[in-house]
């Protein structure tokens, strides 16, 4: 049904979210220009609710079975969010790619929809100004990945409609997330904020993550930082050093990384048990 039907459209994210969406009982489309990314991102989500289900980690009241059935993908836009109340952006931090499928989805969608972005850093004056459903417009970022870390900024746009932002409260809040909402837009909001102040401070001691982790956000990092005060680069030679340290212990293949991930999840996943436990004792 209408009410218990949302959109989420691409990336690694976008798998964690359908799966946090799923768990809450919602019917999710997935949705990507390329087929194959669809049939991989099933494939991966078909594998780790599995894997949830047999250590006991699985969220909510449904079998892992019963979620998958609610998971479907899609490579047409206009059939993937129809009859969706909430669409899930989670596009590449890319701020043209992002206006690019806003545009898209301005379009087609009727003014009931609720349009959300994944983003970490783009400001929604900079995603959804001059939309005609502007009002429906919110950035929703979470924390990666969002099914083990439930945190969720909310972050509205000046034009963004008291209901929207409400509304996207209480879906968080019934999805199991920890919703925070921002009364206005700031370069990083707050978790970046907090997150690129002690990295830029472990970079002046010692140095940064890997070289691609600088290659995809140096440039939103810098951003933020500059309303701190003078920045490093994150650049040159101790970019280099830290890298082929990094690389030395966790080798750059998808095999390690794949590997690397599913360790840190499983760590979450023991993390969020532990936290219910506490609540319950």
């Amino acid at each position: 049904s209408r009410c218990r039907h949302v959109t989420v459209t691409g990336g690694l994210i976008g798998r964690s979210w359908a799966m946090v969406f799923a768990a809450a009982g919602f019917k999710v489309k997935l949705y990507d220009i390329v087929q194959q990314q669809i049939k991989s991102a099933l494939e991966n989500i078909r594998k780790q609710m599995k894997e949830l289900e047999e250590s006991g980690f699985l969220k909510g009241a449904l079998s892992a079975e019963q979620q998958l059935a609610l998971i479907s993908g899609c490579t047409d836009l206009r059939e993937a969010v129809e009859g969706a109340t909430f669409i899930q952006e989670c596009t590449p931090e890319n701020l043209d790619l992002k206006k690019k499928i806003f545009g898209q989805l301005d379009l087609i969608v009727d003014d009931n929809v609720i349009l959300s972005s994944s983003t970490s850093c783009l400001l929604p004056t900079k995603l959804f100004t001059g939309l005609q459903h502007v009002k429906q417009c919110i950035v929703s970022h979470p924390v990666n990945p969002p099914y083990f870390v439930p945190l969720v900024e909310i972050v509205p746009h000046p034009e963004t409609d008291p209901s929207t932002i409400e509304r996207t409260y209480a879906l968080m809040k019934k999805i199991g997330q920890s919703p925070v909402k921002l009364n206005k837009e700031i370069e990083g909001f707050v978790l970046n904020r907090l997150q690129y102040a002690v990295i830029s401070e472990a970079w002046r001691l010692v140095g940064v993550r890997i070289s691609n982790y600088c290659e995809r956000y140096r440039d939103g990092m810098k951003l933020v930082l500059n309303t701190f005060g003078p920045v490093p680069e994150y650049s040159g030679e101790v970019e280099q050093k830290v890298n082929q340290a990094m690389s030395e212990k966790i080798p750059v293949v998808p095999k390690h990384l794949d590997s690397r991930r599913e360790w840190r999840d499983e760590c979450l996943a023991r993390l969020a048990k532990l936290k219910i436990q506490m609540k319950s004792d």
